[in-house]
C-alpha cells in the first residue's frame, strides 16, 4: 500500500492523473486533508469555496473520485475533531512524503487559504506553522506561494 501511496504522490507532483484509489484510515491522505481542512477554518469560516477548492484538490492531486473525496474529507475532519494538535498529521506527512512532494502539498495548502482572497492573521500564522512542522524553509513557503501568483 505504500508502494502505491508514493506512486500516487509522485504521479501528482509530475502532473500526470493517477489512478483514482479507495481511501484508508491510515493512509498520509487523510493526513495531508486535515492539515488542509485545518488551514480553511483558521480564519473562523469554512466557506463552501473552500470546500470545493479542497474537493478538488483531492480529485486532483490526491486520486479520488467525487465520492471518494467527500469520503477522505470526512475521515480527515474526524481525524482532525479527534487530534490533540496538528503534529500527528504533519509527522505523517514528514514521514511519507519527500521535500518534492511537501512542497506541492504548501501549494495546495497557499491554495485552500488564498481561496476568499484574503489572508486573515490566523491564517498566516498557521500555514508558517505548519511549514515548519513540514520541515520546508520560509523560502521554500514563500516559492510556493509564488507559484501561485504567477
Amino acid at each position: 500500500m505504500l508502494d502505491a501511496l508514493r506512486r500516487l504522490v509522485r504521479d501528482s507532483v509530475q502532473g500526470s492523473v493517477p489512478e483514482h484509489t479507495p481511501v484508508y484510515t491510515h493512509d498520509v491522505r487523510v493526513a495531508a486533508c486535515a492539515l488542509l481542512l485545518e488551514l480553511a477554518h483558521a480564519d473562523g469560516e469554512f466557506s463552501a469555496a473552500e470546500r470545493e477548492r479542497i474537493l478538488d484538490i483531492l480529485q486532483r492531486h490526491f486520486g479520488v473520485d467525487a465520492a471518494g473525496a467527500e469520503a477522505l474529507m470526512g475521515v480527515a475532519a474526524s481525524a482532525a475533531r479527534d487530534a490533540v494538535d496538528d503534529f500527528v498529521f504533519t509527522r505523517q506527512v514528514v514521514k511519507e512524503y519527500d521535500l518534492a512532494q511537501r512542497l506541492v502539498l504548501a501549494e495546495l495548502m497557499w491554495q485552500v487559504v488564498l481561496t476568499d482572497g484574503v489572508m486573515a492573521e490566523r491564517e498566516s500564522y498557521l500555514i508558517r506553522k505548519l511549514a515548519n512542522l513540514l520541515q520546508l524553509e520560509p523560502a521554500f513557503l514563500s516559492e510556493a506561494r509564488k507559484k501561485l501568483d504567477g
